[in-house]
């Protein structure tokens, strides 16, 4: 069965976050990581995963990431604070 995966990411500071979806988190961040993608990651050095949902449907899953990027800033820092207070690197947990 295939996911998909909204995540946020963001830059070391965290202070630009970045929220998207896709059907292969590993690759995509990877690509994030390596500066493949030449648009915004590239230009506002975006390469931290600090949040991720998991779905089973495309439609939800573009549905949510729709939402999210709707909403103000504090509200993504607080669903990224139930999960990851610290906003450390999760890529590195998908990974294992």
């Amino acid at each position: 069965m295939d996911k998909y995966f909204v995540y946020i990411i963001s830059n070391s500071n965290n202070t630009t976050l970045y929220t998207w979806v896709t059907n292969d988190i590993v690759r995509r961040i990877y690509e994030h990581k390596n500066k493949l993608i030449d648009w915004f990651s590239k230009e506002y050095n975006i390469t931290k995963l600090i949040y991720y949902e998991i779905y089973d449907d495309i439609e939800t899953a573009i549905n949510r990431e729709k939402k999210i990027k709707k909403w103000k800033r504090e509200w993504k820092d607080e669903l990224i604070d139930k999960t990851n207070i610290n906003r450390n690197d999760l890529y590195y947990e998908i990974l294992e």
